[in-house]
């Protein structure tokens, strides 16, 4: 196979960081050298030694990503055919000499047949219907992933120059951290690859990697003329993005998983519904919380947050819910309640806010609150000073204290899940559920409407107020079960909110207003533990544990926290944060 050298230049533009070295100072390397350099370095960061093999697709893909190269599905089958059991690395310096980089020329004018406008930016719809029903088609949650990155998407478009811009700037940090690294560890270096190995100072000719059979079988020699048209390109491209910005966050370069929040500019005209909740600690240490149905009436695109709530607390006292990680999942229902897709979670962060912005169909969706529990845990603190709930004036009428009003306040802001500043049945009988195990049923809250401050059939803030003073009463002034409501509700004896989180979601969507309904409170369910396992299937990076073939970790690192799924492909899978 003739081999042109000065055909691979460009396949690092690493030439100034290797002219470092003492050997490279003296001995300058020819680009067949650098070619041979950038070659080791990709391969290197997937496989240990040049003595393993490439033996599936997604190793092969993975290697062509680090090596700068940009494979579609497309690419990808035409070098692993059905007969492929392995390719070594002569076979991968062979394919990276057929596929050449993608340069930043050939991504804007991919992205320039969609921009209509000519302003450099292409409307999310429309990118939607390109990458969903053309060509090579992705997934709504790969495009998501892509119009979820801040800095390149706002006002409902997708600003193709920042993101090929970024798109290089990350290729780049890529391959020179590869390099860079196999640089500084001389045993690596020193290591042979295939039928190259490093040259001496006085550079002995390398010899020509002979081809393996598995690459020039005649079935073959069509998939080495790489035409794919600019569709094919801008598909592979936005994929290779995800991935590459996957990579580089072990690598310490920027990526989509440390990217800020923001809020879409035309958030204004969009439609909003706002739900709260709360996450609570049981005394074993689970954590129940909410759940919810959403009902989304026609295609959307949809801004999606989730935040710790700030209840009204006396100036200069902490608020130590307000750490606490928070996180929503997105699932979609399906044929019926047993079958949710996981559709999205909150991966994007501004302060306490996470969010999550991009595209839902018209349907039924589940939203499971999560928090990994690492900043909502059982109190150890011996409290001093019990805070008195309840006192008598001199006539001896009992009155609930200021602090404890206070407290019963920020308990009516928790448990007004719509936020209207009353109380309906649905949302007392949560209360109800969480304090007394028990449910009030019509009856009993016709009394409750006959007898306290009502509005629309809803219980108002005064009326909570002196329901709770009747128990008072009822039990002439024992604040026994006074106290028991307040520790079912997270609070401690010095009206402390310590073992509960109450947090608010909001919902926009720039088509129709979604409707959003809490539906129960539970803990961590089967539906929450897979969606976990998915999210972190889908975003992690995995490694298989050595020594046991079957055993791969997965793990998803946020600035907050890192999950990890233990994969058993023999027998199960299991998660933990």
């Amino acid at each position: 196979m003739a081999i042109s050298p000065g055909k691979d230049a460009a396949f690092f533009s690493q030439k100034s960081a290797l002219s470092e070295s003492p050997r490279t100072k003296k001995f300058p390397l020819t680009e067949e050298e650098i070619f041979y350099m950038n070659c080791r370095a990709a391969y290197l960061t997937v496989f240990k030694s040049s003595l393993e093999n490439i033996i599936s697709k997604e190793q092969l893909y993975l290697a062509l990503q680090h090596a700068g190269r940009n494979p579609s599905q497309k690419t990808i089958n035409k070098y692993w055919t059905p007969q492929t059991a392995k390719l070594n690395f002569d076979d991968f310096c062979i394919i990276l000499r057929k596929e050449k980089p993608t340069s930043k020329a050939e991504l804007l004018k991919s992205f320039k047949q969609l921009d209509v406008n000519d302003d450099g930016s292409i409307l999310h719809t429309d990118l939607y219907k390109l990458l969903t029903k053309r060509g090579e088609k992705m997934t709504r949650e790969e495009v998501n992933a892509v119009i979820s990155l801040a800095d390149v998407n706002a006002d409902g478009k997708f600003d193709y120059i920042k993101f090929c811009k970024l798109y290089m700037t990350t290729i780049e940090q890529c391959l020179k951290t590869t390099v860079e690294k196999l640089e500084v560890d001389s045993k690596l270096r020193r290591q042979q690859f295939g039928s190259h190995t490093e040259g001496s100072p006085e550079r002995d000719p390398s010899p020509v990697p002979k081809p393996s059979p598995r690459i020039i079988r005649k079935t073959d020699q069509e998939a080495f003329s790489n035409k794919g048209d600019s569709r094919s390109s801008l598909l592979a491209t936005t994929r290779k993005f995800k991935t590459s910005v996957s990579f580089t966050i072990t690598m310490g370069a920027n990526s989509n998983r440390n990217s800020k929040l923001t809020e879409p500019n035309s958030i204004k005209e969009w439609q909003c519904v706002q739900s709260k909740g709360c996450f609570f600690l049981e005394e074993d240490g689970e954590i129940i919380s909410h759940q919810y149905r959403m009902q989304i009436a026609q295609r959307s695109m949809v801004y999606l947050t989730i935040k710790p709530l700030n209840l009204s607390q006396v100036e200069g006292k902490p608020s130590p819910w307000l750490s606490v990680d928070t996180a929503l999942y997105i699932l979609k229902e399906n044929e019926n309640q047993a079958n949710l897709q996981l559709m999205c979670f909150t991966e994007l962060r501004n302060r306490e806010v996470f969010g999550w912005t991009g595209e839902l169909g018209p349907g039924i969706y589940w939203l499971i609150p999560s928090t990994t529990g690492c900043r909502l845990r059982k109190e150890i603190k011996p409290i001093t000073e019990e805070a008195q709930l309840v006192y008598r004036d001199e006539t001896g009428e009992l009155f609930l204290t200021k602090e404890f009003r206070s407290t019963l306040s920020d308990i009516f802001e928790v448990i007004d899940l719509d936020g209207n500043g009353l109380l309906s049945l649905e949302e007392y009988n949560f209360f109800e559920l969480r304090t007394s195990g028990e449910k009030c049923d019509e009856d009993a809250w016709a009394v409750c409407r006959d007898n306290f401050d009502t509005k629309k059939n809803e219980l108002t803030r005064q009326g909570f107020m002196d329901l709770n003073l009747m128990e008072a009463n009822d039990r002439e002034g024992d604040p026994r079960d006074l106290w028991v409501t307040l520790h079912s509700m997270g609070y401690n004896k010095a009206l402390e909110l310590t073992e509960a989180c109450p947090f608010v979601i909001d919902i926009y969507a720039d088509k129709c207003k979604p409707r959003i309904k809490a539906v129960h409170m539970e803990a961590c369910s089967g539906q929450l533990e897979k969606a976990i396992c998915k999210s972190v299937l889908n975003k992690g990076d995995a490694r298989v544990m050595d020594g046991y073939e079957n055993i791969i970790v997965h793990t998803y690192k946020r600035d907050t926290w890192i999950t990890s799924v233990i994969e058993n492909k023999v027998l199960f899978m299991r998660w933990f944060s």
